[in-house]
């Protein structure tokens, strides 16, 4: 018994050891400069698919091809410290909010938590990346038929796989349902907003919001047919969906429309950055 209750002693000092730095001003400030960093990641994704889709240049990249791009321009080096230290506060900030909930009595669902966990760790992943960059190191690949085909060779690699479709096509899901209804609202401060900046963002959160779902929604397909069958070049990831909304037909439209649902999404996360209830 008295081991257990050290345990149990030892627990409770610990979250209320995590829930004192999730309070503290300096967590809102880094998991706001987060928002800013998600923001102008997406943004950059945007751009450049825009750019593609209206005839102007522009290419499709994905999450690390946007910190590459970053890195050759001017200043590249210093804005790449700031996104790798943005990314890694968000990432922190979802992590922490896995562990703990929201609110002083951790009032998030188990849904909820999941999907900041893999939030924190998809956003983990993506500080490394931008520290690789820095540093010089020619980090991974990042294609999702190349990681596929690496998961095929374990023990019940395909099944992985087709898990990891499905999870993406819940997030597609999720995503398209927390634009449509709005759901994004009820995590921001909106009562310090003036009514049109509440018009404003709410447009342009659903908008970011089912733009998201799109492009989530169709990696999550592919992953799935991927597993079906067992072809790794069938997996794609977030490039790979702009790439298949771009050859089909009407793709410069299609191209065109997501893309610019990605730029209002980097706006959104912008004006999250200041209103989200941290």
């Amino acid at each position: 018994m008295s081991a257990r209750s050290d345990t149990t002693a030892a627990g409770v000092q610990a979250r209320a050891a995590g829930e004192g730095f999730v309070n503290s001003r300096l967590f809102a400030i880094l998991s706001r400069a987060g928002f800013v960093a998600r923001g102008l990641v997406y943004g950059i994704i945007g751009v450049l698919a825009l750019d593609l889709a209206l005839g102007r240049g522009g290419k499709i990249t994905n999450q690390q091809g946007a910190l590459r791009s970053v890195e050759h321009h001017s200043f590249g080096h210093l804005l790449l410290t700031v996104l790798a230290v943005g990314l890694g506060s968000y990432s922190l900030w979802r992590l922490f909010r896995a562990l703990l909930g929201h609110g002083p009595e951790g009032a998030d669902s188990g849904l909820d938590r999941l999907g900041a966990l893999g939030s924190g760790i998809t956003y983990a992943v993506l500080c490394a990346i931008a520290i690789q960059i820095l540093v010089g190191s020619s980090g991974t690949s990042g294609k999702a038929n190349k990681t596929a085909s690496g998961v095929f060779g374990w023990p019940a690699g395909r099944w992985l796989v087709g898990i990891a479709g499905l999870v993406m096509l819940g997030v597609g899901l999720y995503q398209l349902i927390r634009g449509v209804r709005r759901k994004f609202l009820d995590d921001s401060n909106t009562q310090k907003m003036s009514r049109p900046l509440k018009k404003w963002f709410t447009v342009i959160g659903t908008v970011g919001h089912v733009a998201r779902a799109v492009v989530f929604g169709l990696v999550g397909v592919f992953l799935v047919k991927a597993s079906i069958d067992y072809k790794a070049n069938e997996a794609i990831g977030l490039d790979g969906a702009l790439a298949k909304l771009y050859d089909g037909a009407y793709g410069s439209w299609l191209l065109g429309i997501v893309a610019a649902g990605l730029i209002a999404f980097a706006a959104f996360s912008v004006m999250e950055a200041r209103y989200r209830r941290i």
